[in-house]
C-alpha cells in the first residue's frame, strides 16, 4: 500500500500476519508524519496497542521504535509555539523517551552492527537533550558511537548537545573544554558524512554544523584546549586508588562535568560545587553545608559500590557468622551489604535534592510532603496536579532536566514514568528499607503461577540476582550524579534570572569559606 488513504481504509489489522501488520504501521507513521495527519498518527498508535500482544520480543522492540516516531511526528504536527516547546510537562516528549527505552531493552539479534539500534540511541539522546537531561543524552550518544563509530548522525548531534551543555556551565575553563570537544565531534561528523553518505541525509545538518564550527574557531584556540584537557594527570599514589579512579572515569561517576567529555584524567576529581548565589546577610551557609553532605554521601556510596564490585574474597567480618543455605543460591557477605547500602544511599539522594530545592526556591512544601516526584507540582488531587507556575515560566533548562529526571522514578500517585524499570527500582528500594530483599548468585525465573512455585521459592522476599542488583545500583548512582549536576547548574540559571529581575543588589558582603582539607576527613 502506497498511500495514507489506502492504509486508513483498512480500518483494522487483525486479519494480517504480525510481520505484515508491523510493516503497515511503519508506513502509516511515515505517511502521516509527511502529511501532518494527526488522525493517521492516532490510528497508528491505536493499532500498535492492538498489535503488541501477538508480537515477538524483537518485533515489539521495532514497534516501540515506530511508536516513538509517531509521537515525534505528532509533536511536530501540533505546530508548537516557542512557549509550548518550553512547557515542562509534555506528553509527547515523555512517550518518545519511554518507547525508545523500551525498544532498547531487547538485545540485538546476531553479532553485527544494529543500525536501527544506533538510530534509537541517537533519537533518545536528542530527546533527552531537548528536555534538559544533557548528561543522560551524552551517554546515549556515546553508546551509539561505541557500536558504530562512523555513525555521523550520533556524532554530529553529540557535538551540538555539548554546546547546549556548555551554555549552562558557569566555569569559563569548562566552557572552553566543552566547546573544543564539540568542535572535534562536529568536524569528525562532517568527515564521516563525506565517507559514509548511506548512513543518512547530510543536508541541512551539514550546514548547521559548519556554522557552529566556524563560530567556535573565531572564539577559541581549539587545538590548544584539546591538548590541555588531554594532558595526563596523576590518578593517585597507589594501585588501588588508580584502579578506583579509572573505574569512576570509565563509568562516568565523578561529580565533574568534564567527565561527560570522556575518561579524561583531568576529570578525576569531584570539583562540582554550588555557583555564587545571594542570600540574606543573617542566613548562615546552610545550602553550602547541605551540598557538602550530598557530595559526601554520593562519594561514599560510589566507593561502596566499587568495593562491592571489586571484592572477590570473603571478608574477615563474615567469618564464623552462622548462616543456613536455603538452597536457592543465596548471596551473603559484606560485599553484598555494601552493594545494598550503595543503592540506598544513592536513591535517597534524590529526595534530598528535592528537600534542598524546597528551601532554595522557597516552594513552601510541608517537610513531610517533600519527595523528588512531588516537589514540582501544586494541587492536592491527582487530577488537579500541574507544574508550579513559578517553574513553568522560568525557562530554566537544567531545572527542567531535573524535573524530567524525576519521571524516571515511580510513585503510586504519579503514573507517568519514562523509565520502563522505574517500578522495579522503587520496589528494590522499598524492600531494602522496610521489607526483605534477597540477593541470589543466579537469576531464577519467577514462577508463572502458585502451582509452579516449589518449596525453595522464597515467597516473602523480593529476589534479585547479584548481577542484576549491581546493574541497578550503577544505574541509580548515575541518576544521583545527574541530579546533583542539574541542581548546581539549575541554581546558576536561577541566580542569573534573579539578577536580571533585581539587578540592584544593595549591600553585598561576599562570604569566602576555606576548603575542608583531606586530612580533616578522619577521626580526630
Amino acid at each position: 500500500m502506497d498511500s495514507l488513504d489506502e492504509i486508513l481504509a483498512l480500518q483494522q489489522l487483525s486479519s494480517l500476519a504480525s510481520a505484515d501488520a508491523l510493516e503497515i504501521i511503519a508506513k502509516l507513521v511515515d505517511y502521516s508524519g509527511d502529511a501532518g495527519s494527526l488522525y493517521g498518527l492516532a490510528t497508528a498508535l491505536k493499532w500498535s496497542d492492538e498489535l503488541e500482544s501477538r508480537l515477538t520480543a524483537n518485533q515489539r522492540a521495532t514497534l516501540d521504535y515506530y511508536r516513538s516516531n509517531a509521537w515525534s511526528h505528532r509533536e511536530a504536527a501540533s505546530h508548537q509555539t516557542d512557549d509550548a516547546a518550553w512547557s515542562w510537562d509534555q506528553e509527547s516528549a515523555g512517550k518518545q523517551v519511554l518507547h525508545l527505552r523500551r525498544s532498547m531493552r531487547v538485545p540485538s539479534e546476531g553479532n553485527g552492527v544494529d543500525f536501527v539500534r544506533c538510530q534509537v540511541r541517537t533519537n533518545l539522546g536528542g530527546q533527552l537533550d531537548k528536555l534538559g537531561r544533557t548528561v543522560a543524552a551524552q551517554r546515549s550518544y556515546m553508546k551509539a558511537l561505541q557500536e558504530l563509530p562512523q555513525f555521523w548522525m550520533a556524532r554530529g548531534n553529540r557535538g551540538v548537545a555539548l554546546l547546549s551543555y556548555c551554555s549552562v556551565l558557569y566555569d569559563d575553563g569548562h566552557q572552553a573544554a566543552f566547546a573544543a570537544c564539540a568542535h572535534r565531534e562536529m568536524t569528525t561528523a562532517l568527515d564521516h558524512m563525506a565517507k559514509h553518505p548511506s548512513l543518512g541525509e547530510a543536508e541541512p545538518i551539514a550546514s548547521g554544523l559548519r556554522e557552529r564550527i566556524s563560530y567556535i574557531e573565531q572564539e577559541l584556540d581549539v587545538g590548544a584546549m584539546l591538548n590541555q584537557i588531554e594532558t595526563e594527570y596523576s590518578l593517585g599514589n597507589d594501585h588501588l586508588e588508580r584502579r578506583y579512579r579509572t573505574w569512576c572515569l570509565n563509568e562516568t561517576l565523578f561529580l565533574n562535568p568534564l567527565n561527560d567529555l570522556g575518561a579524561l584524567t583531568i576529570a578525576a576529581r569531584d570539583i562540582l560545587g554550588l555557583p555564587s548565589f545571594r542570600a540574606d546577610l543573617e542566613e548562615p551557609p546552610v545550602l553550602i553545608g547541605f551540598f557538602n553532605q550530598l557530595k559526601q554521601e554520593y562519594a561514599s556510596a560510589r566507593w561502596l559500590l566499587f568495593e562491592a564490585l571489586d571484592d572477590d574474597e570473603a571478608h574477615l567480618s563474615d567469618r564464623d557468622v552462622g548462616l543456613l543455605n536455603t538452597l536457592d543460591y543465596p548471596a551473603y557477605g559484606l560485599a553484598v551489604e555494601k552493594l545494598k547500602t550503595a543503592y540506598r544511599l544513592a536513591y535517597s539522594l534524590l529526595d534530598k535534592v528535592a528537600y534542598f530545592l524546597n528551601h532554595y526556591l522557597g516552594l513552601g512544601v510541608p517537610e513531610r510532603d517533600v519527595s523528588f516526584r512531588k516537589i514540582w507540582y501544586e494541587g492536592k488531587e491527582k487530577k488537579d496536579l500541574k507544574v508550579r507556575a513559578s517553574l513553568e515560566t522560568s525557562r530554566n533548562w537544567p531545572l527542567r532536566g531535573l524535573f524530567w529526571l524525576s519521571k524516571d522514578l515511580f510513585e503510586k500517585r504519579f503514573a507517568d514514568v519514562m523509565e520502563p524499570e522505574a517500578e522495579e527500582l522503587a520496589a528494590i528500594r522499598n524492600h531494602l528499607e522496610h521489607k526483605y530483599l534477597k540477593v541470589l548468585w543466579l537469576s531464577i525465573p519467577e514462577p508463572t503461577s502458585e502451582a509452579s512455585a516449589d518449596m525453595f521459592t522464597d515467597t516473602l522476599a523480593f529476589s534479585i540476582s547479584r548481577e542484576q542488583l549491581e546493574h541497578r545500583t550503577l544505574h541509580v548512582m548515575r541518576l544521583a550524579r545527574e541530579a546533583l549536576i542539574y541542581l548546581s547548574l539549575g541554581m546558576h540559571e536561577e541566580e542569573r534570572r534573579r539578577e536580571r529581575l533585581d539587578p540592584s543588589k544593595g549591600l553585598v558582603m561576599p562570604m569566602v569559606l576555606p576548603p575542608v582539607e583531606d586530612n580533616e576527613k578522619r577521626r580526630l
